[in-house]
């Protein structure tokens, strides 16, 4: 095992390229443990050069409705008024505090996306 930081992108090519070589490494043997920390290096790696941000609240509602199934009318149950489901989604009106509270609980979308700041059509 010789592991070394993944500092540039031929580094994190062949890093990918010996985790698909050890992808089905039994753990706690020498391969599991090498598999282990050359995904912890990737994972940093990734992170640092291709962040990805977090998503915009309504598209993450959207996300999470079409994850489970749900229709809009669905949502309207939810937040019981399908008149601000239509509001949402056409931004003309942000989420209030009840209605992130409803969705965290329901759809299991975290608080800290649905408090996002977004742009709101006037």
């Amino acid at each position: 095992m010789n592991i070394k930081p993944i500092k540039t992108e031929h580094d994190y090519s062949l890093a990918l390229e010996r985790v698909n070589f050890l992808f089905d490494a039994k753990p706690d043997t020498a391969e599991g443990d090498e598999l282990d920390i050359l995904v912890t290096l990737i994972e940093k790696y990734e992170q640092i050069h291709y962040p990805i941000p977090e998503p915009d609240p309504i598209e993450a509602i959207k996300f999470m409705m079409e994850q489970n199934g749900l229709s809009d009318a669905d949502l309207g149950i939810i937040l019981n008024s399908r008149s601000r489901v239509s509001e949402l989604f056409n931004r003309k009106r942000a989420l209030t505090i009840k209605q992130i509270r409803v969705l965290t609980e329901t759809l299991h979308i975290p608080a800290s996306t649905l408090i996002k700041e977004y742009a709101l059509n006037q």
